[in-house]
Order: structure tokens, then C-alpha cells, then sequence
């Protein structure tokens, strides 16, 4: 596949051939910018004010605590309470708070500075993909050699491939290795739960467990696009 600005980080989550690559490719662009957010931009007036303005998620600020410095975490934090004291809960108020503060509070808590980022960052990513996939064949092998694409992932392509640049001559084929990747996984994953509750079956007994060891985990991976941990054998 050829290489180039655009292309090497595409080529960095699908050479491996492990998992999902656009689960890969996310992970990526989050530990990117929580990276960043954490570290220089924290003295950019411009990303201050953004963030003042969109806060963090949960899951986000976890992960900034967690790899992150204290310090930057603090002075992030010191401006964006400093607006919302200032803007939207004020010590001392008169009566109820005006409908516009309630509604960009309520705004405030479903946005995240990171999660913004990363919907950016995925779409111009996407775009990068499908231009591969519309222009080089090395690449629509190395995308078809993928283990599976996971469903929320799945969604996300399907829904974009029409209008980002997948000509009509290209795109059957697209869907086809798309769907091919997703439905493919998921069959083996029917079949590895099957596999797995039998197992509780005293008519299995002394049978071997195979591939369904971890197939909850690997499940809950597929429909979310995130892993969880997986028990060891002696807890199952």
C-alpha cells in the first residue's frame, strides 16, 4: 500500500491484522488527544476556551487523571469551574435559574472536549480509508485480511461509505468485504456461546472448551467496540 501523510497512521492500525482496526484506530486518536490535552495545549488560550466550554466525559477525565499530569489536569479544571461559577451556578441566586442556563447545563453534560476530537478525528480518517479503498487494490486486500470489524464500527462505515468518497463503481464491493467482516465474526461468535453454555451441560463433561473460553468478552467487545476483561478459567 502506498504511504503517505494521510495514509501511514490507516497503514499503523491495519497491517497488525488484530481485532477491529477501526477499534484500534480509535483508540489511537483518543490516546492522541488525551495526550495532548494533558500536555502543551493546556497553555493554548484557544483549546482553554473550547474546553471551558465543552468540559470532559466521565470516562475521559478518568483517563486524563490517569496518564496525565496533575497539574495540567488542575489548570484545566480551575478555568472551566471558574465559567461555570460565573455563568452557570452562581452562589447566590434569586429565584430559578433562566431557561437557558438549565439548557446549556444539560448541553454541557453530554459534551466532552476528547470525544468531539476523536468524531472529528475518525471522520477525516474514514475518508482517508475510503480513498484507499477507491484507489488501491494492495489496500482492499489488506482491508478484506481484517479478523472482523465490530458493530458499532461496522454501523459507522456502511453509513459513511456512500457520500465520502466511495464511487458507486466501488462501493458493492465495499459493502460486501464490510459486511463479510462483520457477519462473518459474528457467526463464529454464535457459534462459540453456543459452544460455551453447552459446556455447563453435564452431557459435555470432558469436552474441551475451544475457542468459546473468552466468547462473552469477545461478544461484548464486538457490540460495543470496547473490551472488557476476561475471568480466568477457574472462575468461569
Amino acid at each position: 500500500m502506498r504511504e503517505d501523510i494521510c495514509t501511514i497512521p490507516i497503514n499503523d492500525v491495519f497491517i497488525p491484522r488484530d481485532g477491529c482496526p477501526m477499534c484500534r484506530l480509535q483508540t489511537m486518536l483518543e490516546n492522541n488527544y488525551v495526550e495532548y490535552i494533558t500536555g502543551a495545549a493546556m497553555m493554548e488560550p484557544s483549546v482553554r476556551v473550547e474546553t471551558n466550554e465543552t468540559g470532559f466525559c466521565h470516562e475521559h477525565f478518568q483517563q486524563m487523571i490517569t496518564s496525565g499530569k496533575r497539574l495540567p489536569n488542575a489548570l484545566l479544571l480551575e478555568t472551566h469551574l471558574e465559567k461555570l461559577s460565573k455563568e452557570l451556578v452562581p452562589a447566590n441566586v434569586k429565584g430559578k435559574p433562566d431557561k437557558k442556563s438549565i439548557q446549556a447545563l444539560e448541553s454541557l453534560q453530554t459534551r466532552c472536549f476528547v470525544c468531539d476530537k476523536i468524531k472529528w478525528g475518525m471522520a477525516h480518517m474514514m475518508e482517508t480509508i475510503f480513498n484507499s479503498w477507491e484507489n488501491d487494490e494492495a489496500f482492499r486486500k489488506l482491508y478484506s485480511e481484517q479478523p472482523y470489524i465490530c458493530l458499532p464500527h461496522y454501523t459507522m462505515l456502511i453509513k459513511a461509505a456512500s457520500n465520502k468518497g466511495v464511487s458507486s463503481k466501488r462501493l458493492p464491493d465495499f459493502y460486501k468485504a464490510t459486511a463479510q467482516l462483520a457477519g462473518g465474526y459474528l457467526e463464529s461468535l454464535k457459534a462459540d456461546i453456543s459452544h460455551f453454555s453447552t459446556m455447563f451441560d453435564y452431557r459435555s463433561e470432558g469436552q474441551e472448551w475451544g475457542t468459546s473460553i473468552d466468547s462473552i468478552e469477545r461478544s461484548v467487545a464486538f457490540l460495543t467496540g470496547r473490551s472488557v476483561q476476561a475471568k480466568g478459567e477457574e472462575e468461569i
